[in-house]
């Protein structure tokens, strides 16, 4: 057994390893590889579509797999990460993402694609959590910690814009495939370099897995993301209404089990912390209007402006960029003032730009400015995950880590599901009467058409009612987070 194989408690931490940036970095890339994939796909559907023949039904399936495996496997994933080694899970997560990459030159079938974006759903599973609790073992000093969880968000960020981008410069030149292909040599660097930086790391009280706590945390969580997409994108049935109340009692029914639990698989206790309620409160906001801003402001630049999906990509970076280039100063604003006004105002920050959206003039140099105001205001989001981590003891690290992901996930959802829902609504209110069922159901129905113009203008509409309803929303987060963090916290106060 090497060193870096020795597992590590709370008693043997690496704060003072020279290699801990070093080990950063690697989390820090393998996580932008498992964000971008989310993304890439999204400019890759259209060519694999047309090869496969894929059906309506089998494009959602495509499109959703990934996150529905991602969703239900989260919780039981990371309870396995705490005993089995957080290390390990990170490394198998890594090889997960590379043989589904690799699949993908066989598949030939929508049931092959399907099955292949559950796999690197699972590999994502098994990942993203997994990098956030190395980061709170490997970090013991709270500055630090909160500078290395701030890069962990700016990486996210950047992922999301990127995504697009990476994927439209493949499909210029290359087919769909490379948009699976290009993260087979990227993990197999990341396993190398994991197994060679990273010290294994896991829980000395891990949570218990048992049959009925997997059930109950999986099938909640798949059926309430399940039934939030499908109400987005077909609106209230009697089947998504009834899917989603399964899924919420199921949900109900793990938390009831966990709090009768001495080791629980996760540790829901944790949010009678208040200061985790406002970090949780954080990342929901954020996650949920940037989600929103990207999937309707990608539509806009394609349809209402014409764009490739590559230039649209490259439109919608000055959202990552901002993000990118603020995520590094905010644990030093919040050493100097507090983390309160740091994370109440990069809310704001946001507030800002999402009103931006509904009152500057819909061209690209306005809304540019207000993209990039929404990079700055989620700045903040990794000194809310720096909350949410210093919540929890080392013990507690896999919980807060699955909290953390399963916020960021439903933020995304919601925020798809809710303000996609409020952006058809109000685009329909504003075509004119007479409109053919092709235009009424999207702008891209009447592009080429003669109702381009009146559908354009009713879109354009619709993206300002977007701005103005996150604006609002993402305001009263900033004031939930203000009311919930203490005046006084500060960095090292807040983390275990």
């Amino acid at each position: 057994m090497t060193a870096t194989d020795v597992p590590t408690t709370s008693s043997a931490r690496t704060a003072a390893d020279p290699r801990r940036w070093w080990a950063l970095a690697v989390l820090a890339a393998s996580l932008l590889v498992v964000v971008m994939d989310m993304t890439i796909l999204n400019v890759a559907l259209p060519a694999m579509t047309a090869e496969l023949r894929l059906g309506a039904v089998s494009q959602l399936w495509v499109v959703d797999a990934y996150a529905l495996a991602l969703a239900g496997l989260l919780i039981p994933v990371t309870a396995l990460g705490d005993r089995w080694g957080r290390k390990r899970m990170l490394v198998t997560g890594y090889a997960a993402f590379a043989v589904g990459s690799v699949a993908v030159l066989w598949a030939d079938s929508a049931a092959a694609v399907i099955s292949i974006r559950a796999l690197l759903g699972v590999g994502g599973a098994m990942v993203m959590p997994s990098t956030l609790s190395l980061i709170r073992s490997i970090f013991d000093d709270a500055r630090e910690r909160t500078l290395a969880l701030s890069v962990w968000g700016a990486t996210a960020a950047l992922g999301a814009g990127v995504g697009p981008v990476v994927g439209g410069a493949l499909l210029e030149s290359f087919s769909w495939h490379s948009a699976f292909l290009v993260n087979v040599p990227l993990m197999v660097v990341a396993i190398a370099l994991a197994l060679w930086l990273l010290r294994e790391n896991r829980s000395t009280r891990p949570g218990r897995i048992d049959v009925v706590g997997v059930l109950t945390s999986a099938g909640g969580l798949t059926a309430f993301v399940y039934a939030a997409k499908q109400l987005g994108k077909h609106g209230p049935s009697v089947a998504t209404v009834l899917l989603l109340v399964l899924g919420v009692a199921l949900l109900a029914a793990f938390a009831r089990l966990s709090l009768r639990s001495d080791r629980p698989m996760l540790d829901v206790r944790l949010f009678g912390h208040p200061v985790l309620r406002a970090g949780v409160v954080a990342a929901l906001a954020s996650s949920a209007a940037m989600a929103a801003v990207l999937f309707v402001g990608s539509q806009w630049l394609q349809l209402a402006e014409g764009m490739s999906p590559l230039r649209a990509g490259f439109a919608l970076l000055p959202m990552a960029v901002g993000a990118m280039v603020a995520s590094p100063f905010a644990p030093g604003l919040a050493e100097r003032t507090s983390p309160r006004i740091v994370l109440a105002g990069g809310l704001v920050v946001l507030a800002t730009g999402l009103a931006l959206l509904a009152v500057l003039p819909a061209t690209y140099p306005f809304v540019v400015l207000a993209f990039t105001i929404v990079g700055l205001g989620t700045s903040a989001l990794g000194l809310g995950s720096a909350l949410i981590m210093g919540a929890a003891t080392d013990d507690q690290a896999g919980s807060a880590a699955a909290l953390e992901e399963i916020t960021y996930e439903l933020g995304a959802v919601l925020g798809i599901t809710f303000f996609g829902s409020l952006v058809g609504a109000v685009y329909r209110a504003g075509l004119p009467d007479g409109v053919g069922p092709d235009v009424t159901e999207s702008l891209a129905g009447a592009t080429g058409g003669p109702w381009f113009a009146d559908a354009s203008d009713a879109f354009v509409t619709a993206f300002a009612s977007l701005g103005a309803v996150s604006a609002v929303l993402a305001l009263l987060a900033a004031y939930a987070v203000w009311r919930l963090v203490p005046d006084d916290l500060s960095l090292g106060d807040s983390q275990h």
